[in-house]
């Protein structure tokens, strides 16, 4: 009797290339491998993704949202002042990275390579997070406990103030001791800043 094949689509394609990424690295993985994993021809990988960038993209997407709603539902939560939602999402943002770069090396190199590329999954996955850190300064500029003209701006300079707890240039850092109470220094003076 003959065994029935799990028909292949794009999820399936991008879990195999996860796999094949952590097995050999971002510099050495190829279409091919990905192909061979599934028993399937690389034609067959091409057929979901036109490229191999296409497919890197696709999976660091995957990967980097992994943690998105993670972020979204502390940057959404109305049961907590917005002070307090600011810095526990900057601290969760950085613990999200540390675990990346702690437990999946490869992927996050890979994401590194597209970040580096100028890639649109680097570009959107910073609009998210501002988008995300957007939200928290409006909710503290409408219940008057951030003194803003322009939650954007804001949002912006708070990130780029936060640099060296989320910007990939700054990994080796986050391994540091300290790195966690040298965060929360930089959020205590940011929201002084932002006090009326």
């Amino acid at each position: 009797m003959e065994q029935k094949r799990t028909p292949l689509d794009a999820d399936t394609i991008l879990a195999a290339t996860e796999e094949i990424l952590r097995r050999h690295g971002p510099d050495k993985a190829t279409v091919v491998d990905v192909a061979r994993a599934l028993g399937v021809s690389h034609a067959a990988v091409y057929k979901h993704f036109a490229s191999k960038q296409a497919l890197r993209e696709a999976v660091t997407r995957r990967w980097l949202d992994h943690n998105r709603d993670t972020l979204a539902v502390i940057a959404a939560d109305q049961g907590m002042p917005p002070a307090r939602r600011l810095r526990t999402w900057l601290h969760a943002v950085l613990a999200l990275k540390q675990t990346k770069i702690r437990e999946d090396p490869e992927l996050f190199a890979a994401y590194g390579n597209l970040a580096a590329a100028h890639s649109t999954v680097a570009t959107d996955h910073v609009a998210d997070l501002l988008g995300q850190l957007t939200a928290i300064i409006a909710d503290g500029a409408r219940d008057g406990g951030f003194h803003t003209s322009d939650e954007e701006a804001t949002a912006r300079a708070v990130f780029h103030a936060t640099a060296k707890f989320h910007h990939l240039a700054h990994a080796a850092e986050w391994r540091e001791p300290g790195i966690d109470t040298e965060l929360d220094e930089v959020c205590t003076l940011l929201l002084e800043g932002l006090q009326p």
